[in-house]
């Protein structure tokens, strides 16, 4: 969202009401598949320790499967009730984003083909947190500009840079992910998840997170030498400090207690970095 709005404002396109908006309709079914995530746990693996609180607050009465399936269908609710106004504002490609999102929420862990169970998951985070995100904030912004609703598609409202800026969002989002599956390898194997570290190794995890942060620090410069903004942009490598920290307590342990910190800390350094590039972005390139 950060990095939409920025580019929104680089372009003087900016409508900031629609991107709340569609945060909080983005922020609903994240929420709800977060909660969908924890119900297919407790339903399909009530046995397993992965969240211990979980368990404990489904036997001691204070959690029940109901109490989250209605948690579920109120998060999905509550960000279709959206949907009227996004579509008053930015057309019908609107609601295809919101359909793209909350079956992306909805199927990381439930139904026939959950995509974290066929190990999809990586993928689908840096292509949703690093495109569909950016594309969709802008999208809702640029789009009543150019007379949105007399068109299924508005064209002007879906530039390249749209496409381009969140990926460096997305492959430090996707490490998030990441350190997760190192972390709960060996209770994802026994769940059945072909997850990369249950397939081909930790080894190959912590690659994978390398390769996500060198290529998250190399766009910037991309962004400025080769797509034309300011060297503002290059404000992301305040962060390298945090992105170092990150990479070498991964590196250092498989360990669930050594590996949970981590995770907060590497969703705020995808923070970090999203706010600074937005600031970027903003800024004229001239």
């Amino acid at each position: 969202m950060l990095v939409g709005i920025g580019l929104s404002i680089h372009d003087h396109v900016l409508f900031l009401v629609p991107a709340l908006i569609g945060f909080l309709a983005s922020w609903l079914l994240h929420v709800g598949g977060v909660f969908t995530d924890n119900y297919e746990l407790l339903r399909r693996h009530p046995e397993n320790r992965e969240h211990p609180e979980l368990i404990e607050a489904l036997q001691n009465g204070t959690l029940s499967l109901g109490v989250l399936r209605g948690a579920i269908v109120f998060c999905y609710l509550a960000a279709l009730a959206t949907g009227p106004y996004l579509l008053q504002t930015g057309g019908p490609l609107v609601i295809a984003f919101g359909v793209i999102g909350m079956l992306a929420s909805w199927s990381y862990a439930a139904g026939p083909f959950a995509y974290a169970r066929l190990g999809l998951a990586d993928p689908i985070f840096f292509l949703m947190f690093g495109v569909v995100a950016v594309v969709g904030t802008f999208y809702v912004q640029a789009a009543p500009a150019y007379f949105a609703k007399s068109s299924w598609l508005v064209r002007q409202a879906l530039p390249l840079d749209a496409f381009l800026l969140g990926l460096p969002i997305g492959a430090l989002v996707t490490n998030v992910l990441l350190i997760d599956d190192i972390r709960d390898h060996q209770p994802d194997s026994k769940k059945g998840w072909r997850t990369g570290s249950v397939r081909f190794g930790i080894g190959w995890t912590r690659a994978e997170i390398a390769g996500l942060t060198v290529f998250a620090y190399l766009a910037p410069l991309w962004f400025w030498l080769g797509r034309g903004f300011s060297p503002w942009v290059l404000l992301t490598y305040v962060t390298i400090p945090q992105a170092l920290a990150v990479a070498r307590g991964v590196a250092k342990s498989a360990q669930f207690e050594d590996l949970f910190p981590m995770t907060p800390k590497a969703a705020f350094l995808s923070l970090a970095y999203a706010g600074l590039l937005a600031l970027g972005i903003a800024m004229p390139s001239g």
